[in-house]
């Protein structure tokens, strides 16, 4: 008996410096891969931001694309740009979460469903020589089942749609997925926001079913998902909260004016 005691120490001995050991391995390479992860995090972050401009270039670096892109903080009050916060290394969706970098939305204002708006947002500035090219927005609202996360990019006249894509999403495979789809994603390019001269009040919207493109103000209109109605009205109303007042509309009026 005592023979057989010894072995079953002997075996828990073991498991418990097996243990220690995985552990140690494990908190090692989580602490010495962090920041290579934050680094790949960061880079994905910057390709999503190109590939919603339609300026990915494939088997060009990422890195070398995106110093044509200014990063800039705006206060979403006075849509003005601001030193406020780091751009650089600023995190729009965690100062959503936090009550004292955000600001609670009731039913009738939250109309994306995010619960809570951030105090300053990110914008990305694309240059030719001193000449804006193009704004790059980030967006987000709820669909169906997830909060989709992604970038809405404005040409030069800041109301004319130059791409729209989302990284981060849970919606269904085959349906409100389709999101991801690049054909789909093809329709936004050319579609008008605002009426001319008109900023804040929000025209573009997805519709339900195919847009004719003979009918009136075809140009504000994108065709909706098949199969995915919810997912099309969160796209639609994420895209209205995100580019009315509420949003970047301020920002968007005093750019256009040089005042921002």
């Amino acid at each position: 008996m005592a023979s057989s005691n010894d072995r079953i120490s002997k075996v828990l001995l073991v498991a418990i410096v097996l243990c220690l050991v995985c552990s140690v391995v494990v908190s090692s390479a989580a602490v010495l891969l962090r920041d290579a992860q934050q680094a790949n995090k960061a880079l994905d972050m910057k390709r999503n931001i190109l590939a919603a401009a339609g300026m990915l270039e494939p088997g060009v670096s990422v890195e070398e694309q995106f110093k044509r892109v200014e990063t800039r903080a705006i206060n979403f009050e006075t849509g003005e740009f601001t030193d406020a916060v780091n751009a650089a290394t600023y995190d729009q969706r965690k100062a959503a979460k936090a009550p004292e970098t955000s600001e609670a939305l009731d039913g009738e204002e939250d109309i994306a469903g995010i619960n809570r708006q951030e105090k300053y947002g990110l914008v990305y500035l694309v240059y030719e020589g001193d000449r804006l090219d193009k704004v790059i927005l980030p967006v987000r609202g709820y669909g169906l089942w997830s909060t989709l996360y992604g970038f809405l990019a404005l040409e030069s006249d800041l109301n004319t749609v130059a791409g729209l894509g989302f990284y981060e999403h849970g919606e269904t495979p085959g349906l409100g997925g389709e999101v991801d789809n690049p054909l789909w994603k093809a329709k936004w390019h050319g579609k008008q926001v605002y009426e001319p001269g008109d900023f804040g009040d929000v025209q573009l919207s997805v519709v339900k079913g195919e847009v004719d493109p003979q009918a009136p103000n075809a140009q504000y209109k994108v065709d909706g998902l098949s199969g995915a109605t919810l997912t099309s009205k969160g796209v639609d109303q994420l895209i209205k909260f995100w580019l009315s007042e509420q949003g970047y509309a301020q920002f968007l009026t005093n750019l256009k004016s040089g005042e921002a």
